[in-house]
């Protein structure tokens, strides 16, 4: 279940998203993709820090990412924030949502979009990237594995139980029950 959930299939070019949320790792993962592909840029989205985080002097998962890859070495001018508000559900389309407009609003192309999650939050990333971008962009999906337990032997942590368990439960839920509002 894990690895079906973790979807490894990249459309190298276009743009290179990355979710905001991730560790440190991945971020640097992200950096290495962006290196090893012509992308146009990273792109980098996020809602805000919650209160009490001890990085909340970013605002926001985006631009506490993007520093992270400027801090890592990421050329001048490649690395995008596009902090987008909280919303209580439906973060994830959220995101994709306010990327779709910045990069329309930037007259960049939506032809091809890569998008970099960790792990078993994948697929449904993908799903509902592709429902926010639309049939017209192709949406290439690279899961960073989770640190936090073997992605091969998930069931034998707690951490891999509770990853792989929610993740499907809510990839179910978008992929059977989401219904994007009307814009």
């Amino acid at each position: 279940m894990c690895a079906f959930l973790s979807v490894q299939d990249s459309v190298p070019g276009g743009v290179l998203v990355v979710e905001g949320w991730v560790p440190a790792y991945a971020a640097r993962q992200t950096l290495e993709e962006f290196r090893r592909q012509p992308y146009q840029g990273i792109y980098v989205t996020g809602e805000p820090l919650e209160e009490g985080n001890p990085y909340i002097g970013f605002g926001n998962y985006a631009d506490f990412t993007a520093a992270k890859l400027q801090q890592a070495g990421a050329p001048p001018g490649s690395v995008h924030a596009v902090p987008a508000p909280f919303v209580g559900k439906d973060r994830t389309y959220t995101t994709a949502l306010f990327l779709k407009k910045r990069l329309e609003a930037e007259g960049i192309s939506l032809a091809k979009v890569n998008v970099v999650s960790i792990g078993p939050h994948a697929r449904r990333s993908r799903l509902l990237y592709q429902m926010a971008f639309g049939s017209a962009t192709r949406v290439g999906m690279i899961a960073i594995p989770d640190r936090d337990y073997d992605p091969d032997h998930w069931w034998k942590t707690s951490a891999g139980v509770r990853s792989v368990i929610s993740e499907a439960i809510a990839y179910g839920y978008a992929r059977l029950l989401f219904r994007p509002s009307a814009e």
